[in-house]
Formats: structure tokens, sequence, C-alpha cells
């Protein structure tokens, strides 16, 4: 069993120069199994250049090796014997072993990659620790030594290495792009992958921000007043001059650089660059930077710099700064808002090679604390003390001047901590900065503790597929920067997921329903990450309930965008570039925020079984929720049906009826059927939580038997407007609407995302056409299966046979601008099992989104996570077919032909579950425990896994698309009963 790797690889380059044979008995059956295997991995590593190596009596498993180190029972002290021999470190040696010893050994001693070898003893190996587990020695693949080449993405590429995203040469037009595609981060803080030596200027855009710090700003614009709130941008602590000789400051640019090369190691969360310059002078000197984000202490962060003089000695002297003079001109259409949102700094030096910077938000008031030490190695090679410097009003640091010469570099190095007012038990964030510098060592320890945290989350998210090259760097570069972004909660971290990450200042680093797409990723492997998250909405239940009163509605009204106290941060109005007007921005009516919230809650419940979370928290959201859109019903009692007015859905280009812009729709059917689905599930909770002691919460709700039987009238009644053809309309008169040109508009803008722009500035309106910027009937079909929406409308009084569900899909598919990243994640979850190569061309344009900045720049400002996590979601649920209900997993696999395996592990009610799935066959592994067998339903039938055994079942190949053929799984986990559907 090909597998996912439980504990990836920590090298630093991202590839492996040398691989070690040790077999536990070279003379048994096993080594003549893979005697032939070894002889052709041999010659296929020699001929890439990578040396080889065996480990123990030396036969068994053919020659020549390299180096071979004879042991009878070889231990890692052999291991390492080899290493030494090879001349190679063993983070770059892959170790493929048959022996769940050697396996503990090798991962003790650091090799790069672990491997186990026969997938019978898979389940031993994986829990000695291997990193993945192989049948056959031909299946191993290593990532070698990497050549520019293949597709750009933000100028970058990936080599052979799917765990790398490198960048060659200066690039300003796309430094931007790199910058947000290389931020490392940690939950709490994130930096870009600015260089270093720059402050904010057209090119680069340092940024440090802090999860849940914002500040609140006013300007005025054109003669309006304007009020935003903004995710702060924090003082820079990466900033570093250099400059040899008594010469200028070195200023990276196409005229004195030499070579440039940037690698993000995916594996370790650690950027390095290296850097050759001549200066004026004609010395020429390498420059080497590694910087990371602690993922083990959330306050650190790390760099450190090594110079080396190639043809000259002498002095170089280098500054490492913390510049506070930042501010946030992240974002091309923010530049007219004013953008200072920290006060004046304050330095202190508390004891050598210590700086402290202290600054305050303007209006939020919140405290930040930078603690930075600044150390060199070797110490013999600069002054004895680095001296204070203040080269401006807001920045301030250390110089130090290095002796170098050929062969003899120096490091500088610099350890950070970061912390704010917001955190728990703290008495200020000075001394609070200054307790965690204390208790953090040096760059090196830092680094290693570090490369063991990113190691132990691999272990629970990577996911493999067995394909190389483009899509593989895509879905790991994605799932790197979901994590960078969620890493750190808790519930003393009061943080939402921002849409577009730690990554920028893109929608001004707000909250939005993007969030709803993130947490299946996370509920299967980190729930307590969900319910922490899930917090951040609770917290602003009573914000939420007062905006609902403000507007005349009961319950809680929850806003489009969310910062720092859950009011509404959507602006009211957006500036059109193309025309120079002022558009009004209707965005805030998208009410259904409130249902994507209600529906996370439920899920984790479905996914954990956690009544605790219900009852606390969670049966709270679900009830002020169902009492506001119960409060938008209107009941039509000619018709017997409950209408919502008012409202937008999903697509977003409709904010009225034509002619009335910013008036709402009338039964949008998104949003009427998510409110049966809500009234559906309050009901059933509160029929749950009966079991349960609960009076305090039904006592501080005033929840009645008579509100509950008005919940479950409407949620049967609510109406939903269909065309003539059986499709469901997208909202009430959506059928007087005109057609829309799509290929005259597409021959003249090329780039059509942006339609509503568009046509403003022709002085037109998206509320006159059939049209959408992204999904939003078709959501229903990414949520639900389509069984289970036929089940849900047929409760509610309709029929939605199969060919209305085909005809649906193809009805909005024809007419969607796909101007949302999230479009892609919906498309292809809609088409996963009625058209697989349309459903694959969907993913590998959301997987993209980000690193090929499908958008056309706005990357540069965040990337677009719930895109990010959607594009990974797709390949562990909708692919598999995975769902969680009634108490047992229930999978019901379609693998497109692209993917050669998708493997992964979850998390399912506390026990860990290892599944591969290829073309022909479903593996999975339960792991060990005293727990009894788990219930699996694959397609029809229901069978009981043991634990701690490696369980195979064959895979029917998919037929050609029918009637009757099953729809894809619902994107969340439903709970009725499986979906046969078109």
């Amino acid at each position: 069993m090909s597998g996912v790797p439980e504990h990836p690889p920590t090298h630093g380059a991202g590839a492996y120069g040398a691989v070690v044979l040790a077999p536990a008995a070279p003379g048994g059956t096993s080594a003549r199994r893979h005697a032939r295997e070894a002889a052709a991995l041999f010659a296929r590593l020699r001929a890439d250049g990578v040396l080889t190596g065996l480990v123990g009596p030396g036969t068994g498993f053919p020659g020549p090796a390299d180096v071979v180190v004879p042991a009878g029972a070889a231990d890692g002290a052999d291991l390492l014997t080899a290493a030494r021999l090879l001349c190679v470190e063993p983070e770059h040696i892959a170790v493929v072993t048959d022996s769940p010893r050697l396996v503990r050994a090798a991962v003790a001693c650091g090799f790069g990659l672990v491997a186990g070898l026969d997938g019978v003893s898979g389940g031993r190996l994986r829990a000695a620790g291997a990193h993945l587990v192989i049948d056959r020695l031909d299946a191993l693949e290593v990532p070698l030594p990497s050549a520019p080449g293949g597709p750009p993405w933000g100028g970058g590429h990936g080599g052979h290495s799917a765990w790398n995203l490198r960048h060659d040469g200066l690039d300003p037009a796309r430094e931007g792009t790199r910058e947000a595609l290389c931020t490392l981060g940690n939950g709490y803080l994130a930096t870009r992958g600015s260089a270093c030596e720059f402050p904010a200027d057209g090119t680069h855009c340092p940024g440090t921000y802090l999860a849940g710090v914002y500040n609140r700003l006013r300007t005025t614009v054109d003669g309006r007043t304007l009020e935003h709130e903004h995710l702060v941008n924090a003082p820079d602590w990466t900033r570093l001059q250099y400059r040899t000789g008594d010469g200028p400051w070195f200023a990276p640019a196409p005229g004195n650089v030499l070579s440039w090369e940037q690698d993000l190691d995916l594996r370790t969360g650690v950027l390095t660059r290296r850097l050759r310059f001549r200066d004026g002078a004609g010395r020429t000197t390498r420059v080497t930077t590694r910087r990371f984000v602690s993922m083990e202490r959330r306050h650190v962060a790390a760099q450190d710099a090594e110079f080396e003089a190639e043809d000259w000695s002498g002095a170089l002297t280098v500054r490492t700064l913390v510049d506070a003079g930042v501010a946030n001109r992240n974002v091309r259409d923010d530049a007219a808002l004013a953008h200072h949102h920290l006060g004046d700094p304050h330095f202190t030096r508390p004891a050598p090679g210590v700086l402290l910077a202290e600054v305050r938000t303007g209006q939020s008031g919140v405290g930040i604390a930078v603690a930075a030490r600044t150390t060199t190695v070797p110490a013999a090679r600069a002054d004895p003390q680095p001296d204070p410097v203040r080269p401006g009003p807001r920045a301030a640091g250390h110089e130090l001047r290095l002796r170098l010469a050929p062969g003899r570099p120096a490091r500088v190095g610099t350890v950070v901590a970061v912390t704010t007012s917001h955190d728990r038990a703290i008495s200020t964030p000075a001394l609070a900065a200054l307790a965690e510098l204390e208790r953090a060592g040096g760059v090196d320890e830092l680094l290693a503790e570090h490369r063991t945290a990113w190691q132990s989350l691999w272990a629970a998210f990577a996911v493999s597929t067995g394909a190389r090259g483009r899509q593989s760097l895509a879905l790991n570069l994605n799932t790197f920067h979901v994590l960078q972004t969620v890493a750190a909660a808790d519930p003393d971290l009061d943080a939402g997921v921002p849409a577009r990450g730690l990554h920028g200042e893109g929608y001004r680093g707000h909250v939005f329903w993007d969030e709803m797409f993130v947490y299946p990723m996370l509920t299967l492997r980190r729930p307590e990450w969900t319910r922490a998250l899930l917090a951040y909405r609770y917290r602003r239940l009573p914000a939420a309930r007062a905006a609902a009163r403000a507007a005349g509605h009961e319950g809680a009204m929850f806003p489009w965008r969310s910062g720092s106290d859950g009011r509404e941060e959507t602006p009211s109005a957006l500036f059109n570039p193309r025309s120079g007007h002022w558009m009004p921005d209707n965005s805030r009516l998208q009410r259904h925020v409130g249902l994507a919230i209600a529906h996370s809650v439920w899920q984790y419940y479905q996914a954990t079984g956690d009544t605790r979370f219900l009852i606390e928290q969670g049966a709270e959201l679900v009830v002020e929720i169902a009492r506001f859109f119960t409060s938008l019903t209107t009941y039509d009692p000619e018709a017997d049906r409950w209408d919502i007015d008012g409202v937008m859905g999903p697509d977003e280009y409709h904010d009225g009826r034509p002619g009335a812009p910013g008036s709402g729709l009338r039964n949008n059917a998104y949003t009427n059927v998510m409110t049966a689905w809500l009234l559906t599930r309050a009901v059933e909770m509160v029929a749950r939580l009966e079991e349960h002691y609960c009076g305090p919460l039904w006592q501080r709700l005033d929840l009645g038997e008579d509100e509950v039987a008005r919940w479950d009238r409407i949620r049967t009644r609510l109406r939903v407007p269909f065309l003539a053809d059986g499709v469901i309309a997208q909202f009430e008169g959506y059928e007087q609407l005109a057609e829309f040109d799509w290929e005259a508009y597409r021959a003249r803008y090329g780039n059509i995302g942006r339609l509503d722009l568009i046509l403003e500035a022709e002085g037109r309106s998206p509320n006159d056409h059939r049209l959408t910027k992204q999904a939003d009937v078709l959501m229903l079909l990414y949520l639900f299966s389509a069984e289970e929406l036929r089940e849900l409308l047929a409760r509610m009084g309709y029929a939605f046979p199969a060919e209305a569900v085909r005809a649906t899909v193809e009805h909005y598919t024809a007419r969607s601008a796909h101007g949302s990243t999230l479009s892609g994640v919906v498309h292809s979850w809609v088409e996963a099992r009625r058209d697989r190569r349309s459903s694959w061309a969907y993913l590998t344009h959301a997987l993209d989104s980000d690193l090929a900045d499908v958008q056309g720049g706005t990357t540069r400002e965040g990337v677009h996570l719930g895109a990010m996590a959607g594009s990974v979601d797709i390949l562990t649920r909708c692919y598999t077919g995975l769902e969680l209900r009634e108490d047992m997993l229930w999978l019901h696999p379609v693998i497109p032909p692209e993917l050669p395996e998708v493997s992964f592990s979850l998390l399912y009610r506390g026990r860990p579950v290892q599944l591969e799935l290829t073309g022909d066959a479903l593996r999975l592994y339960l792991g060990p425990g005293p727990a009894g067998p788990l219930r699996l339903r694959l397609d029809d039938r229901v069978h009981e896994l043991a634990p701690g055994r490696l369980h195979e079942f064959p895979i029917r190949s998919p037929a050609t698309p029918r009637t009757d053929a099953r729809a894809a799984p619902a994107a969340t986990a439903p709970d009725p009963e499986p979906t046969p559907h078109a």
C-alpha cells in the first residue's frame, strides 16, 4: 500500500542525494521477492546520479551499491555510518526497510524519507513511524535535485519536487504574487515572503499579520466619508541591511545580482533564498537567508543570513531591524484609503543584542510587542557586541561588522517573539514578548522543533495522488497555506477564518462564508480546530442579535463581512476603475452567511458526536439563526406557502429585480431550500437534546413547543421557483430575464469574471440577464447529494427527478462567468459523477487558483483560502464518496482516470483511519486500539473492519453515466440515505 506520509521528510532542499536499503533479513522470502525490483531501482538511481547504500549482511539484495555497511542486526548507528561514508547528510537520504525496528531507528536519526517496504506489514511499519509504505521497490519515487522548468506559477516552478516552490531571478512584476505564495505562518502570525532588503514600495510589500488584530479608520474620498476596518500590518521584523566595505547599502537589482534562487520547502515551512551579487568595486558575495515562523511556538519566528566572500577579504556591515513604519498598502483598490494603523513606536534595549519594540493600534488600542535577539556564528568573525542603531524614527535594530574571507562564511541570526494585548495569561505584551524570547533557543534549535511540528501536521493532512508535477505541487501548497492560517486555533485565540488567509490585505482581512469550504478539511483531522474557529461566531452572537433587532427581525443576523466585533463590515460602495464611478455595494444582503454558519455547526456535530458543543454553543447558534430566517418569511394563505424577500444569493451579481438594484431578490432558491434544511435540523436538534439536561439552555433561549412546531410547519411549505423544464429557478422572476451574449463579451473583454464592473461601465446591469458570477443554485448540489436534495424538496412538495438534476446542472454551467475562485470547486464537485473529465478540468483550475493567479493579479493581496481547502476536499471526500452518517463511514468512490491514486489519513470519532484509493482497489487501515470494529458501508454493503489490520476491497470500474448513476456525495456529511442520481 503506497502510503500517506506519516511524518513527511524534513529535507532542506526538497531533494535526495542517496537511497539506503536496510533489509531486516536479506536472505528471507521478502528479500528474494524484491531482489529483481532492487536491481532495477539501483540501476535507475545510478542513472539519475543518486548514490546507493546497503546496510546489512550484504546478501539477498543485489549490488553493487556505492556503500555497503555489513551488519548482522543493523541499528541506527549503522545507518548513520552509511550516511557518513556516502558524504550525504541524513536529511537528504531516503531509507527503505521492511523492519519496524529500523523504521524507528531511521526516524529517530533524522533521515529525510523513511519508506516501509511490504504492504502486508504496512500497519506495523506505519505505526513505527514510516513516512510512507510501498509494496514494491520499483514504486519508490524520490524527489531529485531539480532544474528550472515546467509551467510557471507566480513566476515559480516545482522542478521535479512536489514539495518545493522555487523562483529564479528577480521579477518585479510578479514580486507581490511571490510574496503571498511564499508567506510563512502558524495561525497566530504570518509573514509574507518579501525580500528582506526592501521596505514597502511599488514592488515590495512586507507584511506581518496577527490573527484577530484589526483597526478601524475613516477616510473622506470624493466627498463621502468611509469607515473601514482592516487586519493590521504589524511591525516588520525581517528587515536586513548590509554593505561591503564602506559602500552603500545593498539593494538587489538586475545590474548587480548575478543569481537569485528562492525555495519554499512545504514539508518544513522554511523559505530559503540564495543570492550572489557583485558590488561597484567588483567584489562578489554570496548571501543565503533562511526564514521560518515557528509552528511549535506560536509567538516566535526566526531568520538568519549567511554571508560569504567569494573573491575578496574585508569587512561587511550588517543591520538587523524592526521597522514599525509599515502601513496597509497591499491592496491597490484601497490606495485612496487611510492606511496608517500603528501609533508611534517605543524602542528599548533590555539586554545586549536584544531590542524591544512596542506599538499600539490607533483606534482599537491593541498593544503589540516585538522582542528581537541578534547573534552571530561564529562570534569570532564579528565585533564583540552589536551596536544599537536607529536609522529612522520608526525603525531600530543592531549593527554588526563581520570579517569575511573566501571560504570563511559568517552567519547572523535573528529570533523574534511577537505578542499582543489580546493574548491570555500575560501582564503586558512587552513582558510577555521578552519572556517568550528568553525561553526560545537559537535559530538551529528552533528550526529543529519547528520541523518536527510540521512533520506532525503533514502526518495528519498530507494527501498523496501518485501524480507528479503540476497538480501535486498545487495540492501540497494549498494544504500548506490552509494549515498556516488556522494551526493556532484554540479557545484562547479569538479569530475566525479570513477569506484571504493571513497572507495579505485582500478583503481587509475579513471573515466571509468561505469558512464553510475550509471546515471539512479540518474536522476530519483536527476537529478541535473547527470547534475553536466556530467559537469566533459564537462570541459575536450578541452583535448578530442586535443587528437583527435593528433590521426589525428576530434571532441573529450575521454580517456578510465580519472583523473584530461582529458588526457588518461590508462597504456601502465600491469604486469601478472601468467607469471611474462609485457603485453601490449591496452584498450585505447575502444573509445566507448565517445558513453557512448553521451548516458548519451541524456538520461538526455529525462528524464528532460532540453533544457538549451543541449544549454549550452550537444549539444557541442554530436556534438564533433559525429564528432569524423564520422572521424573514411571509405567509401566502392562497398558495399555503412561505416566501422570503429582499435577500441576495451566492451569485452576487443579482442584487434586485430589473430596474430596482439593491431591493434584493424574492425566493432565492438557495436561501429558501437552505432555510428548509436549517429548520429541519433545528427541529431534530431540539429532539436529540431532550435526552440531555439542557434546562439552562432552553431557559436562556426561551424556546417553547409552539416555536418548534412553527419551524416544523414552515420547513415543508417554503416556496421554490422552477422553470418550465423542471430546472430550479435561481429566484422568482428569473425566467423573465434576457439571455446574455457570452460569446460576444468573451471576444470583446477576454476575462469576464467581473461582469458586474463591465456592465456598469456600459450603463447596464447584471440584474437584467440570466448570468451568475459563481454557483448559486448549484451550491445545493455541492452541499447535498442529489438524493438528499430530492428528498428535501419532496418534503417541501416539489418533485426533482434525475432529468431535472441534469438539466439544472447544464443550465447554470452554461451561464456562469466563474468570477470567484470558489466556482471551480463547486462545479468540479457537481460534475464528479456526471462528467469526470469536466470535473477534473474544474479541479485543476481550482488547484491553480493562486499558483497561477487565475484572476489576473489578486493573489498578491492574499491567497483564496476557500478554494485552496475546497480543492483538497474534492480529492479526499468527493472522489472517494466519503460521508459520515448512521455511526459509520460511507464510501462510494469514483476516481478520475487522471489520478493514479488518492491516499490520506482521517480521524473518525477519535480513531485514526488511513485510506488509499486506486482505479481498481480501495484499501483502509484502521489503527490499533481497544475500540471495536469500525462499520463501513461501501456502495451497498456494510463491512466491519477490525483494528490494526489492512483491509482491501475491489472497485468496480464506473460505467457510462446513466440516469440512475449515483450522484457526487454531499460536500458535507449529510443525514439521509445515499443517492442514486443522474
